[in-house]
């Protein structure tokens, strides 16, 4: 649970302290679950996100360069907000207690001028997450972005005009004010494990920070888990409650080795920090954004690549299986020689064999010795002979042919391998779009609809600056491929690529002389990761210059054959 209530109180006090006294200019709902606020304190307008959705519901401030496309027509609850919201001043912004439910205080004109006062209640509570706003003098509810009505949850009811109720707290103890006699009885109310026992009776945390303030206890008194005292968690907890109304936080956000998130917290999380990554922030909002932004980022290029993975594994799928089936049809007529030799000797001694017989036996002069050769009763000895004959020119033939397919499936194993890899290792959805239209374009994948625009390609390879100033170019797809290699890069250029496996095309450019030693191993070691084997160790590179790499006529996208090559062992790295 990566927004839990201690991230929540931390943002309340963060966004407070920036935005207390500061007017709601505008007021947007790009989507069903989620609402943008535009608020001007003194010279500079700040944008405040907050989103209900189940998955990743958040509030926080928005700084990174994302998009958000407004619908032409506002829904009901925006335009509710936009009367009672729009153009009133923030007076503060709160957490309840250390749950995850922030209020955001708001004082409002009304058509003849008289100041109400309102709030907007985010409740960040997973499939429960709910926007609501409040009229404070009466408490009762003017909308939400979600009604939730008894047939949803017979508990509480959320619909305009009803009076707004807290969810229930089930008697948890809250954070910020806990004391030693509830420390107490929370850890005999969990037995022997302990951590359960502080998500069960503490308002807002989760399982990683309840891991996380027994492991500082223990390490604070030398204890083990088992016997650590309320005072000493109690220690624990104050000292982490005061840091959070201080403000002094260094949030931090993890990710894996492909710089994914994975989670993130105001506070360090030690076993979190075992594994993964991690990136330090100096407020909540900024790590809270950068981990959603990135998370939701890489959501988007799952969801867009998911169908293409489905039709070029399918693809791969009958390619392999194409492929099985040629070999055992090449095995099959690679052995076909005894036909012609039946043949011969059936020719042989067409005097010595009785029509109609279903089988002769003659001499075989090539091993000296008295062969069975079976026979069509139903045809002549010379019929049958020619029969024998016909076969073994077959499979001469179809040795031909199979192995002609067998290279054709080969070439095309390995252009949808390659584009497979493309696609597992795309990074944004623009990436997406030109894998599609290169599929599309290429006649393996269907034209969507006629009401569809067209694709523009922007073809861009990645740039990299190297150690000793050198351009790296790296390709993301097989156009991106063809373009870098045989239009864009010298001839004097150093091309590399993953050996024998699919890979992007890396060149390192000339253009400053002779590339340094250590600017050659950092384009291998970008080819590397741009490749199939970017989670192995110890990947072989092949580089040569430009002008040794040269494209078949007729060969798919990408595919190039190269000499002159040399190998480097390298470790992949995504960037220099």
């Amino acid at each position: 649970m990566a927004y839990d209530g201690l991230v929540a109180g931390a943002m309340a006090i963060y966004l407070n302290g920036l935005l207390s006294g500061g007017r709601i200019e505008k007021i947007y709902q790009p989507d069903k679950e989620e609402l943008i606020l535009y608020i001007r304190t003194g010279r500079e307008t700040r944008r405040l996100y907050i989103s209900s959705n189940s998955g990743h519901a958040r509030m926080h401030l928005l700084d990174l360069d994302s998009e958000h496309s407004n619908p032409k027509i506002p829904p009901a609850f925006c335009m509710l907000l936009r009367k009672h919201f729009q153009g009133g001043r923030i007076t503060k912004i709160r957490q309840i207690k250390s749950e995850r439910i922030i209020e955001i205080y708001v004082d409002h004109a009304d058509e003849l001028g008289f100041t109400e006062e309102k709030k907007l209640i985010v409740e960040i509570m997973g499939k429960h997450s709910n926007i609501i706003a409040v009229d404070v003098a009466t408490g009762r509810i003017s909308d939400s972005i979600k009604r939730i009505s008894k047939d949803v949850n017979r508990y509480r009811e959320i619909l305009p005009g009803l009076p707004y109720v807290f969810p229930p707290d089930h008697g948890k103890a809250c954070f910020y004010t806990l004391s030693e006699e509830e420390l107490e009885e929370i850890m005999k109310s969990g037995g022997s494990f302990l951590q359960k026992a502080l998500v069960d009776g503490i308002m807002g945390i989760g399982p990683a920070i309840a891991e996380e303030i027994c492991n500082a206890a223990v390490f604070y008194t030398k204890h083990d888990t088992e016997a650590l005292s309320a005072a000493a968690l109690l220690e624990i907890t104050s000292k982490m409650s005061l840091l959070i109304h201080s403000g002094d936080l260094k949030p931090v956000v993890y990710t894996d080795k492909d710089n994914k998130p994975a989670d993130f917290h105001i506070f360090p999380l030690s076993n979190a920090e075992r594994v993964f990554n991690k990136v330090t922030f100096n407020d909540p909002s900024s790590a809270a954004e950068y981990y959603y932004f990135h998370k939701s980022a890489s959501n988007r290029v799952n969801q867009k690549a998911s169908d293409l993975k489905r039709s070029l594994t399918a693809s791969l799928s009958k390619l392999y299986l194409k492929k099985q089936r040629l070999f055992e049809d090449l095995y099959a007529a690679s052995n076909a020689e005894p036909y012609r030799i039946f043949g011969e000797l059936l020719t042989a001694n067409l005097h010595n064999i009785r029509k109609g017989a279903s089988s002769a036996t003659v001499f075989n002069y090539y091993d000296n010795a008295d062969i069975d050769i079976p026979l069509d009763p139903r045809l002549s000895p010379a019929d049958n002979a020619q029969r024998y004959f016909k076969t073994y020119s077959k499979a001469k033939t179809a040795i031909r042919e199979k192995k002609a397919q067998l290279e054709e499936t080969d070439l095309s194993v390995e252009y949808f391998e390659s584009v497979l890899t493309y696609v597992e290792n795309a990074g944004t959805t623009e990436e997406i779009e030109e894998i599609r239209a290169e599929l599309t374009e290429g006649g393996y994948l269907r034209k969507r609809n006629h009401g569809s625009r067209t694709y523009k390609s922007k073809l861009r390879p990645l740039v990299f600056t190297a150690g000793d100033g050198s351009r790296i170019f790296v390709g993301r797809n097989n156009k991106e491929n063809d373009l870098l290699t045989l239009k864009t890069a010298a001839k004097s250029d150093l091309w590399f690529h993953a050996r024998g496996i699919p890979g992007s095309h890396v060149i390192l450019s000339g253009q400053k002389g002779k590339p340094s030693d250590k600017a050659m191993t950092e384009a291998a070691s970008l080819a590397a990761y741009y490749s199939k084997a970017r989670s192995s160790d110890n990947v072989p590179v092949d580089y040569t210059l430009v002008k040794h790499v040269k494209k078949p006529s007729g060969a798919k996208p990408g595919m190039v054959i190269y000499t002159g090559q040399k190998t480097l062992f390298v470790n992949p790295i995504k960037e220099i």
